[in-house]
C-alpha cells in the first residue's frame, strides 16, 4: 500500500516545491528520504549518495529555477531525489527495470535533465559548455554543476576547472563532500579535503554563517568589505579552487537547510564575472542507520529490507567472475612477486580488495584516473613488472589514447583484466561492455581472449603470466558463473588456439566469449531437429586460429560467428581472414551475431540478450536461416 504524505503528496514539478513555505523544507525532506528508501527497496540501486543529497537537492530546485536554469548531476549516483521532484515520482519503483527509469540522469527522460551522466567527472566540462553557450545566446540562465569528492580528483575535472577559472564565465559548482565515492577517494585531493575541515571555520559556521552570506553579498559589490577579506583569509582550504580562478565559499553543512538556501540564493544573484564554488559536507547514507553504518554507506544495493536493512541475496554458491579472477592473481602472485594489481577507484567492484588484503604493497588504486592507471602500468611493465590493469570495459574506454601510445606501440607487457563484458543489465547502456573487443582487437601486438566460463577464465589468467613480450587482455562478464570445476594455476592455453566443443556438419559455430553456454542449448535444440552442428570455443579474437577456421571453411557450408560486442571485432577478423585467403569466393556462406547498432536500455541481462539476438532461440533462429531450412522454429513463449 503506497505511503500518504504530508507535503510529497502534493509536489510533482519544483514549481510545487516553491509553494512550501521555508521552514517547512525540513520535513519535505523527511518525507523525500522516507519515500526514496521505500523505493529502492523495491527496485535496488544507488541509495546512498542519493540519501546524501536529499537536503541539497531541494535547496537547489528551490532556489534556482530549473529546468530553464540548468543542474547537472557528475556520475548520477546522486540523481534519486531528483527525479522524484521533476515529475518522475509515480515512476520511481520502476528504476533500473526494463522500460522504467534509468538509474543515471538521461536527456530523453526529462527537460529536467540536461546532460545524461553515468561516467564520472563530467559534471564541470559540459557545464561550461552550457555556459558558454548562454552567453553566446544572451541567456541569463544559471548552470549549476554538482561533483562529489570522488569525482573531483580525476584529472579532468581539473582540465575542465582550469579552462572555467580562465574563462570568466559564471556557472556554480557544488563539490559535495562525503568522504566516500564508490570506495573511499584516494590522493592528494582527499588529504587536502579533510585538512579543510579540520579548521575552526567549519566547525564555527552557525556561529558565522551570516558573515559568510554577507560577505558573499558584498564580494560582487564595487568595494568588497572586511568581513568578505577576513572569510577568505580564513578559508585558507580555499587556496587551490581560488588559484585555478573559482570565487570559493566553504565548506558548510550540506544537510543544514538554513545554511544552503541563503549561500545558494546569493550565488544565484550575484553578478560575479567567473566560476563560483561552493563547498558542502555531507554524509553518505544520511537518514537511513543501515547505510550511515555500512561500510560503503550502501552506494550499491539490491533489494532489502527495510526494517532490518539486510539485502537481498544471491542463492547461488558459484563464485562470480570477479572473486575467480581476485583469488586466481592472488595464487599467482604468491609464486611471482613481479605480479602488480592497479584499480582505478573500484577495489571492490573488481576484486582487488581481495588482492590488496595479501599483498597491499602490490595493490594501487589510482582514483577515478583510468588514463594514469594505463600508462603507470606502462611504467610498471618497462621495469620488467607484471602490472595487471583491472578496469571496467566501459571505463577502459576513457583512456584508449594510452592503451594505444602508452602500451601497445611500445609492446608493454600490461595485462588487461576487462571486467563487466557484454551487457550488465541494471545500469543500462552507459555500462554496457560493448566495444573492447572492437577497440583492442584492431591495435598491433595484442592478444586478446574472452572467457566462455569460469574455468577458461582462469586458464586465460594463467596463460596471461607468461605473455611478457607484448599487451594481453581477458575479458569476462559480469555475475556468476556457470558452476564449472576450476583448474589449477599451472593449466595455460596456447596462444590463439581454439577448442571444438561439438563436432557436427554443414554449418559451424565460432562463439567468442560467454554466449556459448547459449550456443550450445541452441545446438542441443537443432540436433532434436536433425541439425547437427560444430561449436568452437573460439577463445582469441587475436591472433585467430587460422588453421582451425581454414579447416572449417572448406568442410562446412556455413561459419556463423557469435560474440558479446559490436561490429568490428571478432567477427569482422574472421571475415577479413576469410576474404584474403579467397575462401568467400566459395560457396561458403557466413554471418557473424553481434550486438546491434544500437543502445540497449537497461533490463535484466537475460531480457537485453533477447533484445539483442543472441539468446539461444535467435541462434538456433540464424542457423536454420543460413541453412535455408524449412523446420519452423517454434519459438519458446
Amino acid at each position: 500500500m503506497k505511503k500518504k504524505y504530508e507535503y510529497l503528496d502534493n509536489i510533482n514539478f519544483p514549481s510545487d516545491l516553491k509553494k512550501i513555505p521555508e521552514a517547512k523544507l525540513q520535513k519535505v525532506a523527511d518525507e523525500l528520504r522516507e519515500e526514496m528508501i521505500d523505493a529502492v527497496s523495491v527496485t535496488g540501486g544507488h541509495l546512498g549518495a542519493s540519501l546524501g543529497v536529499v537536503e541539497l537537492t531541494i535547496a537547489i530546485h528551490y532556489i534556482f529555477n530549473t529546468p530553464n536554469d540548468k543542474l547537472i548531476w557528475d556520475v548520477g549516483h546522486q540523481c534519486y531525489p531528483h527525479k522524484i521532484l521533476t515529475g518522475r515520482k509515480d515512476k520511481i519503483r520502476t528504476l533500473r527495470q526494463g522500460k522504467g527509469l534509468s538509474g543515471f540522469t538521461k536527456r530523453k527522460e526529462s527537460e529536467y535533465d540536461p546532460f545524461g551522466a553515468a561516467h564520472s567527472s563530467t559534471s564541470i566540462s559540459s557545464g561550461l559548455g552550457i555556459a558558454e553557450a548562454n552567453k553566446l545566446s544572451n541567456k541569463l540562465d544559471n548552470v549549476i554543476a554538482v561533483i562529489g569528492d570522488g569525482a573531483i580528483s580525476a584529472g579532468m575535472a581539473y582540465e575542465a576547472m582550469n579552462n572555467a577559472g580562465a574563462s570568466k564565465t559564471k556557472m556554480i559548482v557544488i563539490l559535495n563532500d562525503n568522504d566516500m565515492s564508490i570506495s573511499r577517494p584516494v590522493g592528494a585531493m582527499g588529504t587536502y579535503l579533510a585538512k579543510i575541515f579540520s579548521g575552526k571555520i567549519y566547525f564555527s559556521l552557525r556561529e558565522t554563517i551570516k558573515l559568510i552570506t554577507s560577505a558573499f553579498s558584498k564580494r560582487f559589490s564595487a568595494k568588497a568589505g572586511k568581513a568578505e577579506d577576513l572569510l577568505r583569509s580564513a578559508v585558507t582550504g580555499g587556496t587551490l579552487f581560488s588559484s585555478l580562478g573559482f570565487y570559493y565559499i566553504g565548506p558548510i553543512d550540506g544537510h543544514d537547510l538554513n545554511s544552503l538556501l541563503p549561500i545558494l540564493k546569493n550565488a544565484k544573484d550575484s553578478k560575479h564575472n567567473g566560476p563560483i564554488l561552493i563547498h558542502i559536507k555531507t554524509k553518505k547514507g544520511k537518514g537511513y542507520s543501515f547505510a550511515e553504518k555500512a561500510k560503503d554507506n550502501y552506494h550499491g544495493v539490491s533489494k532489502f529490507n527495510i526494517k532490518t536493512g539486510e539485502q537481498a541475496k544471491s542463492q547461488s554458491k558459484v563464485p562470480s567472475y570477479t572473486k575467480v579472477f581476485a583469488n586466481t592473481l592472488v595464487q599467482h602472485a604468491k609464486k611471482d612477486s613481479k605480479i602488480i594489481a592497479i584499480t582505478a577507484a573500484m577495489p571492490d567492484g573488481t576484486g582487488l580488495d581481495i588482492f590488496r588484503k595479501e599483498f597491499p604493497d602490490r595493490t594501487f588504486d589510482v582514483g577515478i584516473a583510468e588514463q594514469h592507471a594505463v600508462t603507470f602500468a606502462a611504467g610498471l611493465a618497462t621495469e620488467n613488472f607484471k602490472p595487471y590493469a583491472a578496469i571496467y570495459s566501459t571505463f577502459l574506454q576513457r583512456a584508449y589514447d594510452q592503451v594505444v601510445h602508452d602500451v601497445a606501440i611500445q609492446s608493454l607487457p600490461v595485462r588487461f583484466a576487462i571486467d563487466r563484458a557484454g551487457l550488465v543489465g541494471a545500469d543500462g547502456p552507459t555500462h554496457a561492455g560493448s566495444f573492447d573487443i572492437t577497440y583492442l582487437s584492431t591495435l598491433p601486438n595484442f592478444v586478446i581472449m574472452a572467457a566462455s566460463d569460469e574455468a577458461e577464465l582462469v586458464r586465460m589468467i594463467n596463460t596471461s603470466t607468461e605473455i611478457n613480450d607484448r599487451p594481453s587482455a581477458f575479458r569476462y562478464p559480469r555475475g556468476t558463473g556457470l558452476g564449472s570445476v576450476l583448474p589449477t594455476i599451472n593449466e595455460k592455453i596456447e596462444i590463439g588456439k581454439s577448442r571444438i566443443i561439438k563436432e557436427g556438419n554443414k554449418l559451424a559455430i565460432l562463439n567468442f566469449g560467454a554466449r556459448l553456454n547459449e550456443t550450445l542449448k541452441a545446438a542441443e535444440n537443432l540436433k532434436k531437429k536433425g541439425v547437427n552442428i560444430t561449436v568452437v570455443d573460439a577463445r582469441f579474437a587475436k591472433p585467430l586460429d587460422e588453421n582451425l577456421i581454414w579447416q572449417l571453411a572448406t568442410t562446412h557450408e556455413a561459419i556463423v560467428t557469435i560474440e558479446e560486442g559490436s561490429i568490428g571485432g571478432f567477427g569482422s577478423h574472421v571475415v577479413n581472414f576469410l576474404t584474403k585467403k579467397g575462401l568467400m569466393d566459395s560457396n561458403l556462406k557466413f554471418r557473424s551475431m553481434i550486438l546491434p547498432d544500437v543502445f540497449i536500455d537497461q533490463d535484466t541481462p537475460e531480457n537485453m540478450y533477447k533484445i539483442a539476438n543472441l539468446d539461444a532461440n535467435s541462434i538456433e533462429e540464424k542457423v536454420l536461416d543460413v541453412l535455408n531450412s524449412n523446420i519452423v522454429l517454434q519459438k519458446q513463449k
